[in-house]
């Protein structure tokens, strides 16, 4: 049975991200950084990188990380959804999950060492199951095409690039490789639109080997962004619970009526419930097998399960941190609106609740809709 409590390790990984982020991530930082139009924070990346080795955690010893596991990535992943940070961390994971899958030793090692930032060039909106993207191969190899919103990219990093007949590794500082950033509602986690006019590319899988490794790591990411939104409804629970202390109204704290904590008392329930089902999800895939198994195993179906319930209590949570801090929690100094918006967009990314619910119907073999079973209506929410 899977162990849903966080061990030593685990606990001493977090405290040392918390105060790195409490020292360099402040959200008051953080929105000067948004109103500046400049949101990733390359210097606070540098930091996470060199100072908590987060990009080799689930790389294995063989391959020059360390070797730490799924948990101990799900563990950062809260604390980055916690304070917001604008790092891609979380796009770094999913690509190293395809690289995984592919066993391309070489740029798994670099990513390790952190030499080389990565990121997978799939529409942050892209579910496990849907296809990646319209990019085609030519001669060289080249690929040309158009990819949209994708997030956790750097200018100087490598894209991996699914294709009609593979996986490749595009430079994406190459002059055929066009960036043109698109409006997002979350500015701490930018979107651009990349296009490719014969880019050279280098082939890291091909066939059945690639496409699955994209299943494999768009899985992952689904997983693993489970565990960011339980952050992010964690700090708008304690943040919501502060404030409600020490607002006063009628000559009392406003936490003390009782609607206000009946409220953040099922707000509670609910936030307990995703972080076992986070927790579950990030488990299994570090057994999850990475060939053709990989599509109905037991990590998807966590995955699938993640995404259908955490995404809806990330928003929840974020609506009433909002509501409940009154007028203060709709003006822009306070950070209420940034969790919001990460909320919100972190909703739709690797599927929607809706996608992934009906994903969750076919992997337990549920009937389609319109047969008339009601277990079927329930579990898709149709």
């Amino acid at each position: 049975m899977t162990d849903l409590l966080y061990d030593a390790d685990e606990e001493a990984l977090r405290d040392s991200v918390r105060a790195l982020l409490a020292a360099h991530a402040p959200w008051q930082r953080i929105l000067a950084a948004v109103d500046v139009g400049e949101p990733y924070d390359g210097a606070l990346w540098r930091r996470l990188v060199d100072q908590t080795g987060v990009t080799g955690l689930a790389v294995p010893v063989e391959h020059g990380g360390a070797g730490a596991g799924f948990r101990e990535v799900a563990v950062v992943l809260e604390e980055l959804g916690r304070a917001v940070a604008p790092v891609p961390f979380l796009g770094t994971v999913v690509a190293t999950r395809a690289l995984l899958a592919c066993g391309e030793s070489t740029l798994l090692r670099q990513v390790a060492a952190a030499e080389r930032d990565v990121a997978l060039a799939v529409g942050l909106a892209t579910a496990p199951d849907a296809d990646p993207g319209p990019v085609t191969p030519g001669p060289g190899p080249t690929l040309s095409g158009r990819v949209l919103g994708v997030a956790d990219t750097v200018p100087h990093g490598l894209l991996l690039v699914p294709a009609a007949d593979g996986l490749y590794a595009v430079d994406g500082t190459d002059p055929a490789v066009r960036r043109t950033p698109v409006v997002s509602l979350d500015a701490t986690r930018p979107l651009v639109d990349l296009e490719f006019t014969a880019a050279p590319a280098h082939p890291v899988a091909r066939g059945a080997v690639a496409a699955t490794a994209v299943t494999v790591a768009l899985t992952a990411g689904a997983a693993l962004l489970a565990s960011e939104q339980v952050g992010v409804a964690q700090w708008c629970l304690d943040t919501t619970v502060d404030y409600v202390r020490q607002r006063h109204q009628f000559g009392r704290p406003v936490g003390s009526f009782q609607a206000v904590k009946h409220r953040l008392a099922d707000l509670w329930v609910e936030l307990t419930e995703a972080r076992a089902v986070a927790r579950y999800a990030a488990d299994l895939l570090g057994a999850a097998p990475t060939d053709e198994r990989a599509v109905g195993s037991e990590a998807a179906l966590a995955a699938a399960l993640a995404q259908a319930y955490c995404g809806p209590v990330a928003v929840r949570a974020a609506e009433t941190c909002v509501q409940l801090h009154g007028g203060l929690g709709f003006t822009w100094e306070h950070p209420a609106h940034l969790y919001l918006k990460r909320a919100k967009s972190t909703a739709i990314a690797f599927g929607t609740a809706d996608r992934h619910r009906e994903a969750l119907a076919r992997l337990v073999d549920l009937p389609g809709p319109g047969t008339g079973d009601g277990a079927t209506n329930r579990c898709t929410g149709r």
